[in-house]
This record gives C-alpha cells, structure tokens and sequence, in this order.
C-alpha cells in the first residue's frame, strides 16, 4: 500500500504534465513567446521556453493532496511523524513558488541576474529557516557533526550551488530533464529502501512531471511545433527540488531516514556532474583570465559537441555517466571511507578529460559518432 500511494500519485503526475505542455505550447505560439536565438545557443529556429511553467504547480498541487489523504484518511499506514518535518515541505512548497514567479518573469521579459541570485539566496534560506540543514559530514575531511552557525550557511551555499549549477547544465535537449531525472529514481529509490515515504513522493511526482516534458523536448524536432524548452522557470525550480531531496537525504535526523554513513556521499552523487562541471568550467575561465560569470561555450555538453558528437549522443553519454557516479559512490560506499569516495570520484573526473581530450585530438570520437550514425 505504501507503494501504491507513491505510484499513483507518479501516474497522475505524467497524466497531468501530458495534458499541460500542449496547452502551454498553444499559447506560446499566439503569444509568440519564443526562445531568443543567439550567439551561444545550440538551436537556430523558434522555441517555446516555457515548459517549465507547469512543474512547480503539478508538484505542490499532488504533494500536498496525497499527503491530505493519506493523514486524514488513514488508509495507508505510513509510519511517520509528520510534525518532525512538515515544516520542510511548507518551506519548499514557498520556494517553488517563488522561484516559479521570478522564473516566468525571467522566461517573459528578463531579470538581471543579480536580482535571480538574491532570490535564490533568499529561498535557499527557507529550508534551513525549517530545520532542514546539514548537521553532519559524517566524517567528510575528518569532520562529524557541525553547529547551526557553520551547517546553515553552509546549506545556503549548497542551494544556491545546485540551483545554478542544473541552470548552467541545461544546453541540450533532454540533458537537464534527463540528469534531475536520474536524481529523482535514484534518490526516490533510496527513500522508498530507508522507508521516507513522503519524501520519495516528492522524488516520483517530480519525475513524473519530467517524463512528458523530456518527450516533447527531446524528439518534439520530428514534429511541427511540438518541441519547448523549460527555461529558468523550470530549471531553477527543479534545481531547488534536487536540493531539497539531497539535503533531506543527507542530514542526519531519525525521522527521514535512519543514520547511514555514507549518506552526505550518496546524496550529492547525482549531481556530480552538473557541478563538477561548473568548478571546472569557473577555473577555466579563471585561468584564461575571463569573469568567471560571464556566460560563454565551454560546458561540458559544448566540447562533446566540439568533438563531433550529435546532440542525442552527447546528451545520452552525460546522463549515462552521471548515473555511473552515482552507482559507483552508492557501492563504493559500503566498502570504504567517504574521503577515499570523494577523491576516486575527483580522480574519475579528472581521468575522463584528460581520456577525452586524447581521444578528441586523434579525432577517435567523431569516428565513433560516424559509426553510430552508419547504424
């Protein structure tokens, strides 16, 4: 029955998403509220941008009608005390909003960004406001538990990291959608095995949401007028939720989850590339002597492309690889320290690119893409 009340609720949310976007699309193209096309975008035609309208919506609205029903009903017995961290879930609940708001008006007319990363700021502070921060690195640089004045500033951080980092990751069809994506099943999964049932809710009501938009981003070409992008309204909103999940996995409280000691490592596994690949990207830039703000086309979807790899290729490949990752720390976990984890994955980065770029001089890639392409 526990499953049925995380199942339903994922099918109602690709139902839902399903009948949204075509409507979205619809008034995107009378209103003519299209992508802008310029030097640093990959698509060269109009797009709607606005996808990412109906997630926060479809999340809040089956979130909080499937925990009414649950709690009231009493017709599934979920073993937990809502009291310990119904506040997180209003606090996000707030934040999707909010975000969702100075989204849409970014998506409309722009924001400057300075006023974005204040928003972000802002909303970062509510989980921590909640009671939800980290308290624990669980030995992570010889560290355990830390106070509320290093582990609150320090989930600030962290929010407003992920929130950019899966803005900044969002540059092929798919690759956004499909890496939060991943998080979801594999969070939402470890969330059903520690029976946090409320909490893998959330993780497969957001998955559900992506589903029918991942369609229509990804294979929409094929169709007339039937692509759209989700914009900052969809990616900072879904790049709140991943962090919420994460940090909710990764903080040591009785009431989500019971103690696990590699769960800070396991948490932020399936955003290591999305992050790795901004630090990355904001060294180079630092090293070339650029403002490490200014947008440019070094992204690790970017040099994939370069390399001569197709879109769908690129995209499947970092999906693929962040899936790797999380598989790797989960196992690795079990076995060995969480510095020890860390460091292999920084090796595995690092190792990747230094493969890569060999590969890309002898022009090994573009053979292979050639190859996949002949198939």
């Amino acid at each position: 029955m526990e499953l049925l009340v995380v199942f339903i609720p994922f099918i109602l949310a690709i139902v839902v998403n399903r009948a949204f976007i075509p409507f979205i699309m619809l008034v995107t193209y009378k209103k003519r509220l299209f992508d802008p096309i310029d030097s640093r975008k990959i698509h060269h035609r109009i797009i709607p941008r606005l996808g990412g309208v109906s997630f926060a919506p479809i999340q809040c609205l089956l979130l909080v009608i499937t925990m009414t029903l649950v709690f009231k009903t009493s017709l599934v017995s979920i073993d937990v005390q809502s009291w310990a961290f119904l506040s997180h879930f209003m606090m996000l609940i707030c934040g999707l909003v909010i975000l969702s708001m100075v989204g849409i008006g970014d998506d409309l007319i722009g924001i400057d960004y300075k006023w974005k990363f204040i928003t972000q700021i802002l909303v970062a502070s509510l989980l921590p406001l909640s009671g939800l921060w980290i308290n624990d690195l669980y030995g992570l640089g010889f560290i355990v538990k830390i106070p509320f004045w290093i582990g609150m500033p320090l989930t600030v951080f962290v929010i407003v990291l992920i929130i950019n980092a899966i803005n900044l990751i969002d540059g092929l069809d798919g690759l956004c959608s499909g890496l939060v994506c991943v998080s979801c099943l594999v969070l939402g999964t470890l969330f059903i095995y520690y029976g946090a049932w409320v909490h893998a809710l959330f993780a497969f009501i957001t998955l559900g949401v992506l589903i029918p938009f991942f369609y229509y981003n990804v294979f929409g070409t094929k169709k007339r007028r039937r692509q759209i992008f989700m914009g900052d309204t969809g990616s900072m909103t879904l790049g709140f939720s991943v962090a919420f999940m994460a940090i909710s996995f990764a903080m040591n409280n009785e009431f989500i989850r019971p103690f696990s000691e590699g769960a800070i490592v396991v948490a932020f596994s399936t955003l290591i590339i999305p992050v790795f690949d901004v630090a990355r990207v904001m060294l180079v830039r630092w090293k070339l002597g650029h403002p490490i703000f200014k947008p440019d086309r070094n992204h690790l979807h970017h040099k994939f492309l370069r390399a001569g790899m197709t879109h769908r290729t690129a995209m499947i490949f970092i999906i693929c690889l962040a899936l790797f990752f999380s598989v790797f720390n989960i196992v690795m976990v079990e076995y060995i320290s969480n510095n020890v984890v860390i460091v292999l994955d920084i090796l595995l980065w690092i190792g990747f690119h230094v493969l890569f770029n060999r590969l890309e001089r002898r022009k090994v890639i573009a053979k292979v893409q050639l190859y996949i392409n002949l198939l």
